[in-house]
């Protein structure tokens, strides 16, 4: 299934509560078990979590909302088994594909996901930073094989265009995304969705919060310029050299997989988008007169 946008507008969709998948033929679940299910839709790829704990699938609906839907049948479903399977963040992720399916796992998780089957498994403690973590791997795979990228990036529509304000940590996304006038819809202030589209690219809104600790808006838009962010004397868009922009963008582009194959892709992906969308450096003070430069 593939997500046809609109490439002249901005889209927006609102929450909608969780999606109940066993009205469709072929779910098969087990009468003597109660399952709850919720759907949560990130750049218009809806996918299922499927979990026996109640308070979970609450806990799941409240920290994604906005990108809850049941409208759409889901592209991948996950059995999420909540328990006591460790709440560690230290141990280094490992991301693998053995067999056709992938291997994921962390001190705090472990999951297996099977993209030709469409279906996976996780297993992790109840917190929602865990299936956070998931959520961001398999957006970024899946991207990774449509010419699109997960990135550190705030991101926010102005007159129906996105613009994109990257950079490591301390670089200002969060300063910006705080400044931003009413005018403007925030759709990240930490991790954007850029997905190819025809000869240009969109970005997303993500659930996906940094230090504001605000979901950004479930909405689209045409890219129209990335910004490279440096703290300066002044607010100022100065140019860049492509091959700069790429290094820099290649460092903020978010990929865990240990496949070259997957990694050539998102480098080729780097390359077509610094040649299809403009990419300036903009240094600016933490005052809200830099968004007079975005336009």
């Amino acid at each position: 299934m593939k997500q046809q946008w609109n490439r002249s507008s901005q889209l927006c969709r609102r929450a909608e509560g969780p999606w109940n998948a066993s009205k469709y033929e072929g779910n098969e679940l087990s009468p003597a078990i109660q399952t709850h299910e919720v759907a949560i839709e990130i750049g218009g790829i809806p996918v299922l979590l499927r979990t026996e704990d109640a308070s979970f699938r609450d806990l799941l609906e409240n920290r994604y909302a906005g990108f809850v839907s049941r409208t759409a049948r889901p592209k991948f479903e996950f059995d999420v088994d909540v328990g006591p399977h460790g709440a560690s963040t230290d141990e280094d992720l490992q991301v693998k594909i053995q067999a056709g399916k992938w291997l994921l796992w962390r001190g705090d998780f472990n999951s297996e996901w099977d993209p030709r089957a469409g279906k996976g498994w996780i297993r992790q403690s109840a917190n929602p930073y865990s299936i956070d973590s998931v959520l961001r791997i398999v957006h970024s795979l899946i991207l990774a094989r449509e010419g699109g990228f997960l990135v550190h990036s705030a991101s926010a529509i102005r007159t129906g265009r996105a613009f994109l304000f990257s950079g490591l940590s301390g670089a200002g996304k969060t300063t910006i995304s705080r400044l931003a006038p009413s005018d403007v819809t925030l759709l990240t202030d930490e991790i954007s969705y850029v997905r190819r589209d025809g000869e240009g690219y969109r970005a997303c809104g993500t659930p996906f919060a940094g230090e504001l600790a605000r979901l950004g808006e479930n909405c689209s838009a045409p890219v129209a310029t990335l910004f490279f962010l440096e703290q300066g004397p002044k607010n100022q868009i100065r140019p860049i050299s492509s091959a700069d922009a790429v290094r820099r963008l290649l460092r903020n582009i978010l990929f865990f997989a240990d496949d070259p194959d997957l990694v050539k892709l998102v480098f080729r992906s780097a390359l077509d988008f610094v040649t299809l969308v403009p990419v300036r450096r903009m240094t600016f003070l933490p005052d809200e007169r830099v968004w007079e430069l975005v336009d």
